[in-house]
């Protein structure tokens, strides 16, 4: 047996360290471009890729297409960034790449990258880089890292030098500038339908009132777009164009009060549920913004194309996506909603789409918590807490009624809080952000350890019994109110209505609860003193009038 521990113990101490990245995305890669292959160092000898570009020298705003090549074997992935000559920090976006590439934020610039355990079959990859918007002569240079397998690697092969050019794209000598008008307009929803292409929530509300979040898109031209939003917020709105329903990869639009208090119009693109990359403004003009009264409205032409990684243009469909949310100093914060288009659209062509509202999922893991933790979890309570003394002698398959009813219950409740937690984060796949998940997750912890702590509990009669019960009691009291608040936070996510009628009711459901409790109660410090039953009366007479004092007074409030 010693020998067993030993050798366990053993296994422990050389144990490797394992570092994942689930995403593919290898962050630690930004600065050195090293694929951190635990042991491993990187040739030295020359690379047998070289990086090469269109051009020797950009001017501001200029596209340049990287080209990578291979000139006797493939590689199997690489890790390519812009970087200005001596630097070490990346420049520019790349917005162009192959289909089984993925893009690395790094410093808030999107990089390209092909994660090492993928193979890729062809000899050379394009790539385009747009330079990035500065006002400084720079030069730049591309340099990759190159994987052929785990044990044979490049690193910091770079390209010819790019040199500045005087100038703007198109041959311009100043920076391209839009003009923004600050002032009171008016969007409306004629022509919804008929001209151009309508998302609001709620679902055909006027954008007149205060409470309605709204978006159109109306085709001007061939290659221009008139968009609209409008919508209640303290920090910003936003909408995207998607390949699906879900965050990440998004043609994102952003309308926000900037850090003096203006409002301005920003360009982005997202790659997760991280901080979108803002880019650079491009081919937007007519810009007319306002905030009034917590309302935001901005209204702009844009010719810029959409862009996403699957899917490049006008004429293709994309899911609308709306957000809003709060902002700090001018930058924004993680949004407080989402409104999902319930079909893919297309820009050209006019119509009315709907909000897709809540997933099922999302109702699924709801109506799961809901009935673990306000319907099966408060009868397991009361029926250890009560029925333990009025059912005290009946025996059900050898045991007291109230135990087997009070394990039968507990079990159904710790299993639908397990289905219902593995449902949200097998659909949301990381973390979301915000108090309703560490609320969630602190009470999938305690609901998994009470079991097992009853599993290890001493028997009735040890002298230390008392430390079970005050435990096993008390942390039961945690996960009830740690369920209730998680409950509480997340209908407040899924009730966008103004008067948020899903939280009161959940808020008379406790009450209604607690009351109960307190019934219970008095009914069994009653039965316990059979010689005080007026003063029983007495109580319960007192309860219940002070319950209808509330109610009364509630209702001439109203």
């Amino acid at each position: 047996m010693d020998r067993v521990v030993l050798l366990l113990l053993l296994l422990l101490c050389v144990a490797p360290l394992v570092r994942g990245y689930p995403s593919g995305l290898v962050m630690d890669s930004c600065v050195d471009l090293l694929p951190h292959h635990s042991g491993q160092s990187p040739q030295t000898k020359p690379a047998p890729f070289t990086v090469t570009m269109d051009r020797s020298s950009y001017k501001l705003g200029d596209p340049v297409k990287v080209t990578l090549l291979a000139s006797t074997s493939s590689f199997t992935g690489f890790l390519l960034e812009a970087r200005e000559v001596g630097g070490l920090s990346p420049v520019g976006s790349f917005f162009v790449i192959p289909a089984n590439a993925r893009l690395l934020t790094c410093s808030l610039k999107t990089v390209s990258f092909l994660p090492f355990s993928r193979l890729y079959c062809e000899q050379n990859a394009g790539l385009q880089q747009p330079t990035h918007y500065t006002m400084r002569k720079i030069q730049l240079t591309v340099s990759a890292s190159f994987v052929q397998n785990f044990y044979t690697f490049w690193v910091d092969v770079t390209s010819p030098t790019l040199t500045f050019a005087n100038g703007v794209a198109g041959g311009s000598t100043t920076l391209p500038t839009t003009t923004t008008t600050i002032q009171q307009f008016s969007i409306s929803s004629a022509n919804c339908s008929v001209s151009k292409v309508c998302f609001s929530q709620p679902s055909n509300c006027d954008p007149a009132n205060a409470d309605c979040y709204f978006m159109s898109a109306l085709m001007v031209s061939g290659e221009a777009i008139r968009y609209e939003m409008k919508g209640p917020s303290n920090g910003y709105i936003a909408f995207g164009f998607s390949d699906d329903q879900n965050m990440g990869n998004d043609d994102i639009y952003i309308c926000g009060i900037g850090s003096n208090g203006m409002v301005q119009v920003q360009h982005a693109f997202s790659t997760g549920r991280t901080y979108p990359n803002i880019l650079p403004l491009g081919n937007v003009s007519d810009i007319t913004a306002s905030v009034q009264n917590g309302v935001i409205s901005c209204s702009f032409t844009s010719t810029n194309i959409i862009s996403l990684e699957r899917t490049t243009g006008f004429s293709n469909a994309y899911y609308i996506l709306f957000v809003h949310g709060p902002s700090s100093n001018g930058q924004i914060q993680i949004h407080t909603e989402t409104f999902i288009s319930t079909k893919m659209i297309n820009i050209s062509s006019p119509e009315v789409v709907l909000d897709a509202g809540v997933p099922s999922i999302f109702k699924a893991h709801g109506a799961l918590m809901l009935i673990s933790w306000m319907t099966l979890g408060s009868l397991g309570m009361m029926v250890a807490r009560y029925l333990k003394k009025t059912a005290k002698g009946e025996k059900l398959i050898g045991k007291d009624v109230w135990f087997v009813v009070h394990v039968g219950v507990m079990i159904l409740t710790v299993a639908a809080t397990i289905i219902a937690f593995i449902l949200i984060f097998s659909y949301e796949q990381q973390w979301s952000g915000g108090v309703h998940p560490v609320l969630g997750c602190l009470v999938m912890i305690l609901s998994f350890l009470q079991p097992i702590m009853a599993l290890l509990r001493c028997a009735p009669q040890h002298p230390r019994r008392f430390l079970f019960n005050w435990s096993h009691a008390l942390n039961a009291l945690v996960i009830k109110v740690l369920a209730v608040a998680a409950i509480f936070t997340g209908l407040q996510y899924l009730d966008s209505t103004a008067d948020q009628w899903l939280v009161k009711v959940m808020g008379g459901m406790v009450g209604w609860e607690a009351l109960f409790f307190i019934l219970l109660d008095v009914q069994s410090r009653c039965m316990a003193n059979r010689t005080g039953k007026s003063t029983c009366v007495s109580c319960c007479l007192v309860i219940l009038s002070s319950l209808w004092l509330l109610i009364r007074g509630h209702l001439q409030l109203r």
